[in-house]
């Protein structure tokens, strides 16, 4: 087993690490501050062509193995986790979803647009279903001609809902035959342009942490959806949503690892520069063994992303065992170590840490979002369970 870097891998961590520190670096805290997208940045991302590596070559993409998709995330998040949220979503839940279940012409429609400058957001959760995903109530009903959905309902916590052009969106078909008899009949996936009739963005999340990620509140008044814009089938839309989630929970553990790295490196700066009683404080057992802690916990947490990442390529390359508990496993442990870092940081830096001119602060803030979305820690844990069980059976 080989644990390095691949010559790619180790070219596009420096790549990533150099764009993150000499572009979001200068603008991170203002735009924490201010709560604003990172319009300008994305736009200056693109030049790198990273906005599309899950899209495959033939739509425009510039795809990479999956393990170098989570070391960029993880670079981004090391110093701007909101940037790293906004690329997560557009890569991974809605540009490789469309790559994934979408058919020929919906992927020469949309690919080559994500593969430009339009920007890509998913959106499952409502007010009344979050971790309960199959209780949504966002309707969708055919119009008598049979040529659109008309979509009504409200969707919640939209990353870059109000930025993007394409979103990937599930609402349930009141005319299947499964609704109303199963928990998520009806279910369905459909692919949404900024346009569309009856379309529009509504509340703006004033958020605790990743503030520079936009999330908002998707309204549908009537929306107007071509039937052609229908991810595989009417009422197929629910496993296409877990599978999303699947792929994306990797995403967030990579953003873990990214904050948590971002978190102890400045906690190792600050310990070897301040001091105390003649010595800096790295230097005092107690730092020591708190950096100590860290370092082990970023490197197990590390391993299990790659590990998961791993996995995932094996499912969708070889038609290997699908990922599902690596990625939980993944997700829990690193979104677990990322708010335990960012907490001993912020201790490390003693009342330095509890102000904004330091960056600890911050990351202390964007990490407990890990510990919820795609799912909470508790959730990951039932997923393990179910995983472990259907190892014993078989």
């Amino acid at each position: 087993m080989n644990f390095e870097e691949t010559e790619e891998q180790a070219m596009i961590r420096e790549m990533v690490r150099d764009f993150a520190e000499e572009v979001l670096s200068p603008t991170v805290n203002v735009r924490d501050a201010n709560q604003s997208p990172p319009r300008e940045e994305w736009k200056k991302f693109i030049d790198s062509g990273l906005h599309s590596v899950t899209i495959p070559e033939e739509f425009g993409g510039n795809p990479v193995d999956h393990i170098s998709e989570s070391i960029i995330i993880e670079e981004l998040a090391r110093v701007d986790p909101s940037f790293s949220v906004m690329y997560c979503v557009h890569v991974g839940l809605c540009s490789m979803t469309i790559a994934l279940h979408g058919n020929q012409f919906q992927k020469e429609k949309y690919l080559p647009q994500l593969a430009t400058d339009k920007v890509g957001a998913y959106s499952l959760s409502e007010a009344g279903s979050g971790t309960d995903a199959a209780s949504m109530s966002c309707s969708a009903k055919l119009n008598e001609e049979g040529t659109h959905y008309i979509l009504n309902g409200e969707k919640m916590w939209v990353t870059n809902g109000s930025q993007a052009d394409i979103i990937v969106l599930f609402a349930k078909d009141v005319d299947h035959p499964d609704f109303g008899n199963k928990k998520h009949g009806g279910t369905t996936a459909f692919i949404i342009e900024k346009e569309f009739e009856g379309f529009s963005v509504g509340k703006k999340e004033d958020k605790l942490g990743i503030r520079s990620s936009d999330t908002v509140t998707l309204v549908l008044d009537n929306c107007k959806v071509p039937i052609e814009n229908v991810l595989k089938k009417s009422g197929e839309g629910f496993p296409i949503a877990m599978n999303a989630l699947d792929n994306s929970r990797i995403g967030i553990a990579a953003q873990a690892l990214g904050i948590s790295q971002g978190a102890y490196e400045a906690s190792l700066k600050f310990a070897n520069e301040r001091e105390t009683f003649g010595k800096p404080i790295l230097y005092h057992q107690t730092i020591g063994n708190y950096l100590a802690e860290m370092a082990t916990r970023i490197d197990a947490s590390r391993m299990m992303v790659y590990r998961a990442s791993w996995a995932k390529e094996k499912h969708y390359d070889e038609g290997g065992k699908r990922h599902s508990k690596e990625a939980s496993m993944a997700k829990l442990y690193a979104g677990d170590t990322a708010m335990w870092v960012a907490e001993r940081a912020v201790q490390i830096h003693g009342g330095y840490g509890y102000v904004k001119d330091y960056d600890v602060e911050r990351y202390f803030r964007d990490a407990k979002i890990l510990e919820i979305g795609e799912g909470t820690s508790e959730i990951q844990r039932l997923i393990i369970s179910r995983e472990i069980l259907k190892d014993i059976k078989d």
